[in-house]
């Protein structure tokens, strides 16, 4: 299942990377977000020296390291660590409200499509494309995708079984 990290206030260090390490990022407006560890004489240990790069790029992503900076969220999400920022009354709906259109989808398809996002990131782009490829094959002998067709054509919302 794909995770979402909701963030509001600071999220430094520990609390970035564990953010990091989720799928999707909705911050709130107030969010400063930054790998801060520098400043203590240490460096990140739960994943933000990768994980942050494959996010904002190697440039920036060290930027951020080397000086501990704080990236305020409209910041955040022009660079591409957050995916969406919202006013911070609005945080918690805004989060759950794109867990609710997730969840509307058909599960085995959710799964198919982080595996090939996710795997395929570790990949040389050829395979990563058969990946993709492989997966969106196999999709189409499920039963959620016979019943997403006939949802479709009559015009009503599927009922997924996950099969």
């Amino acid at each position: 299942q794909p995770i979402i990290a909701a963030i509001r206030g600071f999220a430094l260090g520990g609390g970035l990377e564990f953010a990091l390490a989720c799928d999707i990022r909705v911050a709130a407006e107030d969010a400063q977000l930054g790998l801060t560890e520098i400043n203590l004489a240490i460096i990140p240990g739960g994943g933000g020296t990768q994980r942050l790069p494959r996010l904002v790029g190697r440039g920036k992503a060290l930027e951020m390291i080397l000086t501990g900076m704080r990236v305020p969220a409209a910041e955040a999400l022009r660079i591409g660590l957050v995916e969406r920022v919202v006013p911070v009354s609005e945080l918690m709906a805004a989060a759950q409200g794109l867990a609710r259109d997730i969840a509307a989808k058909a599960p085995i398809a959710l799964r198919y499509a982080k595996e090939a996002v996710v795997s395929g990131l570790g990949l040389p782009l050829q395979d990563g494309i058969r990946l993709e490829n492989d997966l969106a094959t196999l999709l189409r002998t499920t039963e959620d995708r016979v019943e997403g067709a006939r949802a479709f054509v009559e015009k009503r919302k599927p009922k997924w079984s996950g099969r």
